[in-house]
């Protein structure tokens, strides 16, 4: 049988083959928005504008247009997320409150897992118990203890909200300390820190990289970091751990997100996107001065973490007993 191929049969033909092609490459012209769930000045901001030119160069030149809507411990933004279409345009980039939110609060808008498509967790960031140098005299865990020991509920402790990581991971200074120390919860970290360095509250913890430039400053103090190893971009500054408090063990980390039903093909696009972009030598010298810990995840291995740390801090949520409407 000879089949016949006429001027229009064959223009159709190369329109069919052609058309995914051209569409993916006029997506790939449209900006990527990539959305922050965080304020300005953020660790999760600091880190994503850090690697903001490397991105859109793995991206084929790809423009990335970083959206922060904080709001709600992350909630505001990630809702954005959620119901945005699953087209590879719209992608997030979260953080511990996350996995958190679910056990504080008692209704959520969205489902933590079931409403997103995990890309992978790029890595880890170490945390900061600060202090007003003008209102705290302390330099170590020790001496803090005391401090606020002497002056039970006359001091305040900043979070970037209620039930968020940062004010999770004061309470457990405050538990393990064995101090009566009052939350002041804030609309995300831009005014909490203006706060601490105003001096309307004592201390707080805060994600290294928002905190290194008014620790160099000496607007705040450190006291430690709260992880259970030392961070190589603060080598000084010992562990609260290693103080005397071996129960304090907390870090941030921070994973890349779609809305739900993203194609395979957009997740290993994204993917491979950002695991070369902080491959980069520029964001990897960026990174190391922040003190972040990169390890790019697979979208599986993603997954999994993220199931495994929502059982972690639903434990620890109840413990602090944190319940939000």
């Amino acid at each position: 049988m000879t089949v016949r191929f006429t001027r229009r049969s064959a223009l159709a033909l190369a329109a069919t083959v052609l058309w995914p092609l051209r569409a993916a490459a006029q997506a790939q012209d449209k900006p990527l928005r990539l959305i922050l769930p965080v304020g300005p000045g953020s660790g999760v901001d600091t880190i994503a504008r850090a690697a903001q030119p490397a991105l859109s160069k793995a991206l084929g030149g790809q423009p990335i247009v970083i959206e922060n809507l904080p709001g709600a411990g992350g909630i505001t933004g990630t809702s954005a997320l959620v119901k945005s279409a699953p087209d590879g345009l719209t992608i997030g980039l979260v953080s511990n409150n996350h996995v958190i939110n679910p056990s504080v609060y008692k209704k959520m808008p969205f489902n933590a897992l079931d409403d997103i498509t995990p890309i992978s967790v790029m890595g880890t960031t170490p945390m900061v118990l600060v202090v007003n140098p003008g209102k705290v005299p302390a330099r170590t865990a020790k001496e803090l203890v005391a401090y606020l020991k002497a002056r039970p509920d006359t001091c305040n402790y900043a979070s970037s909200g209620n039930g968020t990581i940062l004010h999770l991971a004061a309470e457990m200074f405050v538990d393990a300390g064995g101090v009566q120390v009052k939350h002041i919860p804030y609309k995300g970290v831009g005014p909490m820190v203006a706060d601490l360095i105003g001096g309307q509250v004592e201390l707080g913890v805060l994600a290294l990289p928002a905190a290194q430039g008014h620790l160099k400053s000496g607007a705040l103090r450190a006291i430690g970091v709260m992880g259970a190893k030392r961070t190589p971009a603060a080598p000084e500054l010992p562990t609260i751990a290693e103080q005397g408090l071996p129960s304090v063990d907390v870090e941030g980390w921070f994973a890349v997100v779609g809305p739900a039903r993203l194609p395979p093909a957009e997740i290993k696009r994204i993917h491979d996107a950002f695991a070369a972009a902080f491959a980069s030598p520029e964001v990897r010298e960026a990174m190391a001065r922040q003190g972040n810990d990169i390890h790019p995840s697979t979208p599986e291995a993603a997954a999994a973490y993220f199931r495994s740390e929502l059982a972690k801090y639903a434990a620890l949520v109840q413990k602090a007993g944190v319940t939000l409407d």
